[in-house]
């Protein structure tokens, strides 16, 4: 079930057509070339965007995971990466919530797909020889990952996203869940790949990071970020108090795009 208020299809991906829709609290979807659903969406500002305490807990907790952006379609797509993602979500949402050929479709099929960028996420070591980041804000964001090199033991988590040159749309994620047979440690992983996703947009000049909708109790993970804004369906709301106690209004319907 999905929250959906409207929906539209689009032939032309311009950015002029794109971001006035995501302005509007359309989302691409995975349902079909230019689907796009009015829901409940979060975006974060990223002009008003600086780390919490929280952001920085997370980070800490993930310091040796480096982030990496490709374009779609992904050239060096492999079966494990649809197999990562299916066994993702079938372990977090139920079997069948993602199919490993949707996501091969997604990341190799650019006539089927909306999307047009992937973030690789790898474990990394650490280079004594480079220097830390600074302190303060500005400092932080501009040396994440500076001391990091990545290793050779193959990427562990990815993102499917939309970006233009004003918006990314940070969406369907997936990591890996074992490794050799065993579960692999990584606290906070799911997070932490979202929080440098939101500091790689900040980098990358882009105005927002779209974190896809809210409409579950599970949702609430997405709250913790400065400068966020929700879509109610007529403008772009910033009281999150508010947000939380409409949940129980929402309406969803049988859809598949989440």
């Amino acid at each position: 079930m999905y929250l959906s208020w409207n929906q539209t299809k689009v032939a032309d991906f311009s950015d002029d057509i794109i971001t006035p829709l995501y302005n509007q609290g359309y989302l691409f979807t995975r349902v079909g070339k230019g689907m796009m659903d009015q829901t409940c969406s979060l975006r974060i500002d990223l002009n008003k965007f600086t780390l919490s305490s929280e952001n920085r807990r997370v980070l800490r907790k993930t310091e040796n995971i480096m982030l990496k952006n490709f374009s779609l379609p992904y050239t060096n797509y492999h079966w494990s990466i649809g197999k990562m993602g299916k066994d993702f979500y079938d372990t977090k949402f139920g079997d069948g919530t993602f199919t490993a050929n949707k996501i091969k479709e997604l990341m190799t099929e650019p006539e089927k797909s909306n999307f047009n960028a992937i973030l690789q996420y790898v474990i990394a070591r650490s280079e004594a020889t480079r220097q830390p980041p600074r302190q303060g804000q500005s400092g932080e964001i501009a040396t994440l990952d500076a001391s990091l090199t990545r290793n050779d033991n193959g990427p562990i988590g990815y993102a499917i996203c939309y970006q233009n040159s004003e918006i990314l749309h940070y969406c369907y994620p997936f990591y890996q869940l074992t490794t050799n047979n065993k579960q692999l440690k990584i606290p906070n992983l799911g997070l932490g790949m979202m929080v440098r996703a939101v500091i790689y947009a900040k980098k990358q000049g882009k105005k927002y990071i779209y974190l896809g909708s809210f409409q579950r109790s599970t949702d609430t993970y997405k709250l913790q970020f400065a400068g966020l804004e929700w879509w109610d369906g007529k403008e772009w709301k910033t009281n999150l108090e508010k947000l939380k106690k409409q949940l129980s209004s929402f309406v969803p319907t049988q859809n598949d795009s989440w």
